[in-house]
């Protein structure tokens, strides 16, 4: 078997049985499971940036890399590698996109130039 057709089976079967889920009823889910985080979730994604002090700000406050991704080097050698933990903040998504719209507002609406922040 040839990776092409590994890769095209393996997707295929992963798709079938995305589709297999979606069809299941709506009885089997389980609807009990409560977002605790859905209040702060939208109130982030419903923040308007229609300031450029405020967009500037924001642009400041969240970096655009995470901050705790490390490297330890000892003589030259990478010893220990700290990955990136920020994808495990619940919020991450929502924030980044409000930066990102908060980058988008100063580019496009007040036409600076935003590669400070890139």
């Amino acid at each position: 078997m040839n990776l092409v057709q590994y890769t095209f089976e393996t997707l295929h079967l992963s798709v079938w049985s995305e589709q297999r889920q979606r069809q299941l009823p709506s009885s089997r889910i389980n609807k009990s499971k409560i977002d605790l985080l859905d209040p702060l979730r939208k109130w982030l994604d419903g923040i308007e940036i229609n300031n450029s002090t405020f967009a500037h700000r924001i642009c400041r406050l969240i970096p655009s890399q995470c901050p705790f991704e490390r490297e330890i080097k000892l003589l030259g050698l990478t010893i220990v590698k700290i990955p990136p933990m920020c994808k495990l903040n619940p919020l991450y998504n929502e924030v980044i996109a409000l930066r990102f719209r908060a980058i988008c507002y100063l580019a496009d609406t007040c036409g600076e130039d935003v590669s400070v922040y890139c």
